[in-house]
């Protein structure tokens, strides 16, 4: 895979392929992507659907890493804000994406507030690290609460999305890839903190030290028995 097309989270290009799959004929005017590294993705909807794509980001080095890769590519904002509080107004946008970027402590606000900038009848393409047992071990809540994460049990998702008045219009178990993206990403975020001056560098050892710890938890320690992702398209119903 180029680096070019890489797109370094989890489900890696599966998740843009099912929603692609499952889109036959739909058009995608306005698309919000919440989450940072999702620059090849916002082309593939450029491109593929000929969207107006925004990006909000977290942080600040993740908006200068996506305007360094975008350069002045038309049809794509990238902004840096809270994803439970954005500055859209009500019923904008014709899709949501999400990919390993909803997965929080915070998640029901921001899945409210996704509900809120999404037009009635609006698609949620997200992609989310679930627990595939009930019961996990403290090594994986260790790093659970370190990216402050909150995965539901997987057999609860669907449910959840239910309950807040979406559709599930399909799924995909994307879990395969975790294996993937754990070891091509070491690799990728050495190469990206080369690219900073000293303090972007410093920020980037951090990522590339906690992806080196939880690689090695998936990887080497059993953490695959526990950790999966899921993929789900949903309609958001009616008012």
């Amino acid at each position: 895979m180029e680096k070019s097309e890489l797109i370094l989270l989890p489900g890696l290009k599966r998740q843009i392929r099912f929603l692609i799959q499952k889109s036959a004929g739909q058009k995608y005017s306005n698309v919000l992507i919440i989450g940072s590294s999702s620059e090849v993705t916002a082309l593939k909807f450029i491109n593929k659907f000929n969207s107006n794509v925004e990006i909000i980001v977290g942080e600040y080095e993740s908006l200068i890493n996506s305007k360094y890769i975008l350069g002045n590519s038309e049809n794509v904002n990238i902004k840096m804000m809270s994803y439970d509080s954005t500055d859209y107004p009500d019923n904008h946008f014709d899709l949501v994406y999400a990919q390993a970027s909803v997965s929080l402590t915070n998640r029901n606000k921001i899945v409210k507030e996704i509900k809120r900038v999404l037009k009635p009848g609006g698609y949620l393409c997200v992609g989310e690290i679930v627990s595939l047992e009930k019961e996990i071990p403290r090594f994986v809540q260790d790093i659970y609460n370190s990216s402050n994460l909150l995965p539901l049990f997987i057999d609860d998702l669907e449910k959840y999305y239910k309950e807040r008045k979406f559709t599930v219009l399909g799924k995909e178990d994307l879990s395969t890839t975790l294996k993937e993206y754990y070891s091509m990403s070491i690799a990728s975020y050495n190469d990206i903190a080369n690219k900073f001056d000293s303090h972007e560098q410093s920020y980037y050892k951090k990522i590339i030290n906690k992806i080196k710890h939880e690689s090695n938890v998936y990887l080497k320690l059993g953490g695959d028995k526990y950790i999966g992702f899921i993929a789900l398209l949903l309609k958001k119903d009616g008012n």
